[in-house]
């Protein structure tokens, strides 16, 4: 309870010795106190100006103890109020508190609904609220000579109190409208009075109704979840798991009651299933639908929705998985799929919108999100960036993102392949030349490729394949700012954004001789690498569904996937990354007369593939040794093929610590 308003903060402090030398100097205390320490800084009591050489015990208490019905504060004349530090708020003396609790509990009983009557132990009226007033018409300074019994004939509150049980009695009151609730009032095992509360007949019926409704939503919810083919699946905002449908036993062999009050990052990492698609959701904060794969070989079709709060909180994921396991039921569940490409459309709509808002950018991984930040961040700033990444991983799209969003965006975005141009030409379009430079030079001069990105933005790819005599001229247009056409003496302005991008290692190629190393680090400022999009098959199907409906609308053809064509394209290794993806995406609506793209229209490469695992066994072996081998196999391949542990570690999806624990304990060379 609040104290705050009852508080004395004017008080003195002293150390004990002080007090016990000079105790005159607390003649000027007036109604104040002072509060005494001993040599440990604690409280040891408190003096005041009539008894300026006896020191008083006071009562201390932490401020959010005066609540607790524990609390020995009427034992002391004084009680000494201290915060969660040990710091003194202030005091209040005995009375005070008596008063303030009298108030903090009147108010109470008083803002209570229903009607409540108090006596004492003599069987007399001590308190009635103003509900009591207004419905027995009473004046209230005629309520208190007036009998209990004069309230509630037949329900007496005296029978209660002089009663040998300490129990609540319940009765109806004389006209059948309400029920009483009486009880005695208890202080330290002796009984002061009884309080008798009255429920209004319309009070208790509405509470009823209202248990009621909630007793069949409850036996209508646990219907659904025992009925259910589909397993439901509920958990909270942490990922404990509150709620289980009966299907989960057969999909996922265990009970409902072995899966409640464990969290789903313990269930996945126990193998129940993965990916969990409850975690999915919590770290998207969206709906997600993934297909997961269970401890009993099973392959659910599974939609994670979240339920929030009115502040955006998450405080429940509901899952609903499908089993898809078998062919038969896929056959079955023919319509259903229709259903399905519907959700597809809507969630390529979805990945149509954030394409808008993201230049064309399409993705779903941690590492292309991390690479889409870094772009934006360096966008506003005109440092030089170098992009590196495989051939056709989309660093042209990286650098028309950067260009978009810098307040070049407005000036021009020249695009130029030096690996396109040949080595003789190449200068004269990037620096321009003056008329009759060369022979076949045109008369008047033409400029060059940075006079025309002039305050915009210029995209070198492949830069790796300019030659070095022409890497010195590049060199000073990025320190100095400033080139000189081919054919010129007069030097002339850059102000260009430089984007270079490459496919080499141009570190390795810079200790081979093939690159200057001062170029290279002046083109080096921000690197960004974008991976693979083997490395990151959790965008091929958002790839693939936005380019479908990219070449729908050019070629004007209305076609869809079939769901094991998804699942083959995204366990394919993409060696051409994703202009590979777009290129094979564009040839299948072309060339497929069916409405819907299966499996056997896929490329030859594909189907082998998906023919021939990575991993086959020949023969029967103890399972043990069967893992063993395959993780022997797995490490030295990757040994030969990477440098270094982290990367391997990296490849392989566990830690860097247990990839060189196997190779030591493998003695894999």
């Amino acid at each position: 309870m609040n104290i705050d308003s009852i508080l004395h903060r004017d008080f003195k402090t002293m150390m004990e010795h002080e007090w016990s030398n000079q105790p005159e100097l607390l003649s000027d205390l007036g109604n104040s106190i002072c509060i005494v320490f001993d040599r440990d800084n604690k409280i040891a009591g408190i003096v005041t100006r009539e008894h300026p050489h006896t020191l008083i015990p006071p009562g201390i208490l932490m401020a959010e103890e005066l609540a607790n019905p524990k609390a020995d504060w009427e034992n002391y004349t004084v009680t000494i109020f201290l915060d969660s530090k040990g710091t003194v708020l202030g005091w209040v003396n005995r009375d005070e508190l008596y008063r303030h609790f009298y108030h903090q509990y009147r108010a109470i009983l008083s803002s209570l609904p229903h009607e409540v009557v108090v006596i004492d132990k003599r069987s007399q009226i001590a308190f009635v609220n103003e509900q009591v007033l207004e419905s027995h018409e009473l004046d209230p300074v005629q309520t208190a000579i007036r009998e209990p019994n004069d309230l509630y004939p037949n329900c007496t509150l005296e029978e209660v109190l002089h009663s040998p049980s300490t129990g609540m009695v319940v009765r109806v009151t004389d006209n059948k409208e309400g029920i009483l609730t009486q009880t005695k009032v208890m202080d330290r095992n002796e009984c002061i009075g009884a309080i008798q509360v009255c429920w209004e007949a319309e009070a208790i019926e509405n509470i009823a109704m209202q248990l009621n409704q909630y007793a069949n939503m409850a036996m209508d919810l646990k219907a659904i979840f025992e009925s259910s083919y589909d397993v439901i699946y509920v958990s909270d905002g942490q990922g404990k798991t509150l709620r289980v449908s009966a299907a989960c036993e057969e999909l996922w062999g265990y009970k409902a009651e072995e899966l409640i009050g464990k969290t789903v990052y313990e269930l996945e990492r126990m193998g129940v299933y993965k990916p969990s698609i409850t975690r999915l959701v919590l770290e998207k904060r969206e709906r997600v639908q993934v297909i997961q794969t269970t401890k009993t070989d099973r392959r659910l079709m599974v939609v994670g929705t979240p339920i929030k709060d009115e502040s955006g909180n998450i405080v429940r994921v509901v899952n609903a998985s499908r089993d898809i396991t078998e062919e038969s039921q896929l056959k079955s569940e023919l319509e259903d799929m229709k259903l399905l490409m519907e959700g597809f459309k809507q969630e390529l709509n979805h990945l149509r919108r954030i394409a808008l808002e993201s230049d064309t950018l399409v993705f779903k991984s941690e590492r292309m999100e991390s690479v889409t930040t870094l772009a934006r961040k360096v966008a506003g700033v005109d440092s030089t960036i170098l992009i590196q990444g495989e051939s056709g991983v989309g660093k042209e799209v990286i650098s028309s993102y950067i260009h978009e969003h810098s307040e070049r965006k407005n000036k021009p975005f020249i695009k130029v392949n030096c690996g396109a141009i040949p080595e003789n030409l190449l200068e004269s379009e990037l620096f321009g030349y003056e008329k009759g430079a060369f022979t076949g030079a045109s008369k008047t001069g033409k400029p060059g490729l940075f006079e025309l990105a002039h305050e915009g933005t210029l995209f070198l790819d492949e830069i790796g394949e300019v030659p070095l005599s022409l890497q010195v001229k590049l060199l000073r247009v990025l320190q100095e700012g400033e080139f000189v056409r081919v054919g010129g003496t007069k030097p002339l302005r850059a102000n260009v954004r430089i984007i270079a991008a490459t496919n080499r290692n141009l570190q390795e190629e810079t200790r081979l001789g093939n690159f200057r190393e001062d170029l290279y680090y002046r083109l080096n400022v921000i690197p960004i690498l974008i991976p693979p999009l083997r490395e990151r098959k959790e965008d091929i199907v958002s790839l693939a569904l936005f380019f479908i409906q990219k070449f729908n609308d050019k070629y004007k053809r209305d076609k869809v996937f079939a769901q094991d064509v998804l699942e083959v394209l995204q366990s394919h290794s993409w060696r051409g990354n994703v202009r590979e993806l777009q290129n094979i995406i564009e040839r299948l609506i072309v060339t497929t007369d069916n409405p819907v793209i299966k499996v056997e229209h896929l490329p030859d490469a594909f189907t082998a593939s998906r023919a021939f695992p990575s991993v086959q066994v020949s023969d029967i072996m103890p399972m043990k040794d069967a893992i063993d081998l395959v993780e022997r196999q797995l490490l030295a391949l990757a040994k030969r093929k990477y440098k270094t542990t982290v990367k391997i570690a990296e490849v392989l999806g566990v830690n860097q610590s247990t990839v060189s624990r196997k190779i030591t304990k493998m003695k894999i060379e």
